[in-house]
C-alpha cells in the first residue's frame, strides 16, 4: 500500500546513521481523488536488507520526486525500521502486511489440508477431528492466487503445512507453481516424514529449499504410542535421504512432553555430533482437544538446564530477529539445537508470520481465536485490493502478544491439526 509521507518522515528521522537526504525525497506527492499513489516496498531477503541501499533512479517518478527532479543523478540512502528487530536499510513495506505495532508479515504458513496418516497427542484429540468437506477447502488455484498476492506484497517465505501436506496429491505442482513466483525466496514444508523418502526426489526438483520433520521419540515403542500409528522406520529413513540429497541443515521438531520424551533430550542432542540436524524442542502449547496440562510441560529453562550439565561447552548462536527458536550449538557438533519457548518466553514482538488454514481462513496468531475467511471473499469475486483491505484490517486488530498459556488454555480455538503446524 501507498507510504504516506509523514510515516516515511518518521522512518527517516528515527535512522541515526543515515546520510542527509536531498530536501526533494522528503516533499509530500500532489494526491487527488483520482491519483491512487504507487507502491513502493523492498524485494530484499532479509540477508539482502541488512546490505541492500535504496536506489533513486533518474528514470523512476516515485511519489516523493517530482517532475523537475528526475534529472539529478540517483542518490542511496538507508532507511531505519522502527523497532529493533526489523531488518535496517529496507525500502517502505506494503502497509497491508504490516500491524499497528509495526511488525512486518513476510512469512506465510499455507495448510495444505486437514488430513493426516499419524494421531499425535498433542496436534489433535485421540477420536480425531471432524473434517470440513472438501468443497469447503481451498482449491489448487485458489491456494496460488493467494500465494501470488502474499508474494507481491513483501512475503518472502512460504511454508507448506497441513495436517500432513504430502498426501495432498498436488503438493509438488503447487510447489513448482510458487516457484516460479517472483520475490519469493524461500519455499519450506513441514511434515511428519511417513511418506518423505519417496517423495523427496521430486520435492527437491520441484523447488523446496527447507525442510522440517516431526519426531518426537527415538524410541520406536515410544513413538507409536505418542502418534497412535507406526511409522518410526519410516520417518528416519526420510530424515537421512533428506540430509544425503544435500538439506543442510534438516530441521527435526519435537514436542516435549513431561512423562512422555523429556528423558530423551540428550539423545536428540547427541544426534547433532555427526548430522546436520537443527533439534528444535518445542514446548507444549494448548490447542482443543490435546489434553494440555501445565505440569506436563517442560519449559525452556528447564531443557536448557538438563542439556548444559551434559555439555556445559554450550553456546548460543546468533540468530535473526525474527526467528522463533533461541539455538544453541555444541562446539565441535555439526548441527545445533533450538528451542521453541511459545509458553514460558514469547517472541509476540517479533512476530512476521501469518497464517492461512486449508478452509481459507485467515490467522493472524497462532494462539488467537479470531479468524477471517479469505475463501469466501475470493468465491465472491473480491478483486486483489478488496482481498488486501480485508488482510489489512485483520493484521489492524493483531494483539501486541498472545494471552499467557493459562489464558490460552481455556479459549476456544482449533486443534492444531484445523490450523496448520
Amino acid at each position: 500500500m501507498a507510504l504516506h509521507s509523514s510515516k516515511c518522515c518518521r522512518l527517516i528521522l528515527r535512522t541515526h546513521a543515515a546520510r542527509a537526504l536531498p530536501s526533494r525525497i522528503l516533499k509530500p506527492p500532489i494526491r487527488d481523488k483520482a491519483c491512487k499513489p504507487q507502491r513502493w516496498y523492498s524485494s530484499a531477503t532479509k540477508e539482502e536488507n541488512r546490505t541492500e541501499p535504496l536506489a533513486l533512479v533518474d528514470s523512476i517518478t516515485s511519489p516523493y520526486t517530482d517532475a523537475a527532479s528526475t534529472s539529478q543523478p540517483a542518490q542511496e540512502f538507508s532507511v531505519a525500521t522502527g523497532p529493533g528487530w526489523i531488518s535496517k536499510d529496507v525500502a517502505p513495506f506494503s502497509e497491508s502486511l504490516t500491524d499497528t505495532f509495526g511488525r512486518r508479515h513476510t512469512y506465510l504458513r499455507i495448510s495444505l489440508t486437514e488430513k493426516c496418516n499419524l494421531r499425535c497427542q498433542y496436534c489433535m484429540p485421540e477420536e480425531g477431528v471432524t473434517l470440513s468437506p472438501r468443497a469447503q477447502l481451498l482449491s489448487t488455484e485458489e491456494v496460488l492466487t493467494l500465494a501470488r498476492l502474499f508474494v507481491r506484497e513483501g512475503v518472502r517465505k512460504i511454508r507448506l503445512t497441513g495436517g500432513e501436506p504430502l498426501i495432498r496429491p498436488d503438493i509438488l505442482h503447487i510447489i513448482a507453481e510458487m516457484r516460479k513466483l517472483e520475490g519469493l525466496k524461500t519455499i519450506a514444508v513441514t511434515t511428519n516424514g511417513m511418506n518423505l523418502a519417496r517423495l523427496l526426489p521430486g520435492l527437491q526438483e520441484a523447488g523446496v529449499d527447507l525442510l522440517n520433520v516431526s519426531l518426537d521419540s527415538l524410541v520406536p515403542a515410544k513413538f507409536e504410542f505418542i502418534v497412535r500409528r507406526k511409522g518410526f522406520h519410516k520417518v528416519m529413513e526420510g530424515i537421512e535421504k533428506a540430509i544425503e540429497m544435500g538439506y543442510n541443515p534438516v530441521k527435526v521438531n519435537c514436542v516435549v512432553m513431561r512423562g512422555l520424551n523429556e528423558d530423551e533430550l540428550l539423545d536428540f542432542v547427541a544426534l547433532t555430533e555427526r548430522k546436520p540436524l537443527d533439534m528444535r524442542f518445542i514446548e507444549y502449547m494448548p490447542f482443543d482437544g490435546n489434553k494440555w496440562n501445565f505440569k506436563k510441560m517442560v519449559s525452556y529453562a528447564e531443557m536448557l538446564d538438563r542439556i548444559k550439565q551434559q555439555w556445559p561447552s554450550l553456546e548460543a548462536v546468533p540468530a535473526d530477529e525474527a526467528d522463533t527458536a533461541k539455538a544453541f550449538r555444541v562446539p565441535g557438533f555439526q548441527g545445533q539445537l533450538g528451542f521453541i519457548t511459545s509458553m514460558s518466553d514469547n517472541f509476540c514482538g517479533s512476530c512476521n508470520r501469518l497464517r492461512i488454514t486449508a478452509d481459507g481462513n485467515l490467522k493472524v496468531c497462532l494462539f488467537g481465536n479470531s479468524e477471517v475467511s479469505l475463501r469466501d471473499s475470493l468465491r465472491s469475486g473480491a478483486s486483489d485490493q478488496e482481498l488486501l483491505q480485508i488482510i489489512g484490517a485483520a493484521l489492524g486488530r493483531k494483539k501486541k502478544q498472545h494471552a499467557g498459556m493459562f489464558s490460552i488454555s481455556q479459549m476456544k480455538n482449533r486443534p492444531m491439526i484445523l490450523i496448520g503446524g
